[in-house]
């Protein structure tokens, strides 16, 4: 993977050296571990991103992303600042500040320090559905059969991520007729192979980026 800390950097310089520079920990935690691995570009990233909340008061997002009439801020939350050191006053602060901020036209994802450090799979998992919703690129080409939704919901069921083997036995199908329904699949826009290794048994599918804006 290329190197994370020389991509900020260029990133800073691009920007005219704001923003990226004050970033704390847990933040580049979430670059280097959730981000990057799920996105490889950070186009459309803004860190510190200020909003005005209810009161009119300067609020910073820790990343906003912005492409297009898209408004999504993402947060990563220490369990200790927003659990244990907080009471009913700053508790009804934040979700009153989330609620408007959605009435304005964000929407607010929130991830767990914790699972950004210990978990980043999981992240990634819940960032990529996330972000099918909202992403537009071109349609798949050609509608589904009934045979080929229901491996898609299969999909969608299994965040994102199947292999050969899980369809053949969910389906109780042969490892070729399989196969060739994947590919299919492949062919028409819907999913994406991954190799993870050497060989036709060593290739994952996941859904192809942004095709859940066309599901119905």
């Amino acid at each position: 993977m290329k190197n994370l800390l020389r991509i900020i950097l260029q990133t800073e310089r691009a920007n005219g050296g704001g923003g990226w520079r004050g970033h704390g920990h847990a933040e580049k935690l979430f670059l280097q571990n959730v981000w990057w691995p799920l996105r490889g570009d950070f186009n459309d990233l803004h860190p510190e991103y200020e909003v005005l909340d209810l009161q009119r008061r300067a609020y910073f997002a820790d990343f906003a992303f912005l492409p297009g009439p898209i408004k999504l801020l993402f947060e990563i939350k220490g369990y200790a600042a927003h659990v244990r050191d907080m009471d009913r006053l700053k508790y009804c602060n934040e979700l009153n500040r989330e609620t408007f901020l959605y009435g304005m036209g964000y929407q607010v994802i929130s991830f767990a320090y914790d699972d950004v450090e210990q978990r980043p799979e999981l992240c990634v998992t819940l960032l990529r559905l996330a972000l099918s919703r909202y992403q537009i690129l071109d349609a798949p080409r050609d509608r589904l059969l009934i045979a080929e939704k229901e491996i898609m919901r299969l999909v969608v069921r299994n965040a994102g991520i199947i292999r050969p083997k899980e369809v053949a036995d969910y389906f109780t199908l042969d490892p070729k007729t399989v196969r060739m329904m994947l590919k299919s699949l492949c062919e028409k826009g819907w999913l994406t192979p991954i190799k993870r290794g050497i060989g036709v048994k060593n290739v994952e599918y996941k859904l192809a980026r942004d095709v859940l804006y066309y599901w119905d």
